[in-house]
C-alpha cells in the first residue's frame, strides 16, 4: 500500500496507470515560494515537505508519496492562475516560445525522505488572445501550473516536449517508479 499526498486527479490516474495500489491523504503545507528560491529547488521543497508531513501525522509505517510541479521561463515560475488576467499574462510569456516543467517526487519511508527531480523542455505555437480566452473560459486552466494541461484541451498549444510527458502532468513515472521499486513497493499490481 502507498499513500498520496495529494488531492490531484492526475496523479491518482498516473499511479493507476502503472498498477501502484494508493489510497489519498492530501497534505495541507504552505506551499509560498521562498524568497529567490529555484524551481527546482522549490518542486523538491514542496515534494519533500508534503511527503514528510503526511507520513509524520500517521501511526503506521505506510510509505507516502509527494509530488510537486511548476512550469518556469525566463527564471519566473508559473504557479496556478489565480483568474484571467493572470492567466493571459502567463500565456503572453509561454506563447512561441520554450519553457521548463519542474516536477518532483518524494517518498517518505521509516528509512528517510528520497527525492527525484524530472526537467522537461516543452515549445508552444503562438497562442492568439481569442485562443487564449476560450481556453480560460473551458475551466481547464484554474488549476495547473502555468496555466494549461498537456493532457487535456492544451494539447493543441504544444509542438514539442524533452523530457517527461508524465512530468509535464504532474507526476514524473520513471522518477516515481525507481523510487518505489527501491523502497519495495510494488508496481505493475494487477486490478489497480
Amino acid at each position: 500500500m502507498l499513500i498520496l499526498a495529494s488531492a490531484s486527479p492526475r496523479r491518482r490516474e498516473l499511479l493507476r496507470q502503472i498498477g501502484v495500489s494508493h489510497v489519498v491523504q492530501a497534505a495541507d503545507i504552505d506551499e509560498t515560494p521562498l524568497p529567490d528560491e529555484a524551481p527546482a529547488d522549490y518542486v523538491q521543497r514542496l515534494a519533500r515537505s508534503k511527503a514528510s508531513h503526511v507520513f509524520a501525522s500517521r501511526s503506521d509505517t505506510i510509505p507516502v508519496l509527494g509530488a510537486d510541479t511548476t512550469v518556469a521561463i525566463d527564471g519566473l515560475a508559473l504557479g496556478k492562475p489565480a483568474d484571467d488576467r493572470e492567466h493571459r499574462g502567463m500565456f503572453e510569456r509561454l506563447s512561441a516560445r520554450e519553457h521548463s516543467v519542474y516536477s518532483a517526487v518524494a517518498l517518505a519511508t521509516s528509512e528517510g525522505v528520497a527525492v527525484r527531480l524530472s526537467v522537461t523542455q516543452v515549445v508552444f505555437r503562438a497562442v492568439t488572445e481569442s485562443e487564449r480566452a476560450a481556453y480560460w473560459a473551458s475551466g481547464e486552466p484554474c488549476d495547473k501550473a502555468g496555466g494549461y494541461a498537456i493532457q487535456g484541451l492544451g494539447a493543441i498549444f504544444i509542438e514539442s516536449i524533452a523530457g517527461s510527458y508524465s512530468g509535464v502532468m504532474g507526476l514524473p513515472l520513471a522518477e516515481t517508479a525507481a523510487l518505489l521499486v527501491a523502497a519495495g513497493v510494488p508496481i505493475w499490481q494487477a486490478g489497480v
